[in-house]
């Protein structure tokens, strides 16, 4: 999961396991694999490094119960 904001300023904690495509036109729009869609202030290059950050510290977190 990882913790995105929308236009409006509100925060918003979002599967990044789900995510489709990420467009940036030239608001960030987040496509879901259930067809759902939202506008974000981050740029692609940003929910990138939060998904590989989120994903480093579970593969990290697993090593540890080794």
């Amino acid at each position: 999961m990882i913790d995105v904001t929308r236009l409006n300023g509100k925060g918003l904690t979002i599967n990044c396991d789900l995510i489709e495509m990420i467009e940036e036109t030239p608001d960030t729009v987040i496509t879901f694999t259930t067809g759902t869609k939202i506008i974000v202030k981050e740029n692609a290059d940003e929910i990138k490094q939060l998904i590989l950050s989120y994903k480093r510290s579970i593969y990290n977190f697993d090593k540890n119960l080794l």
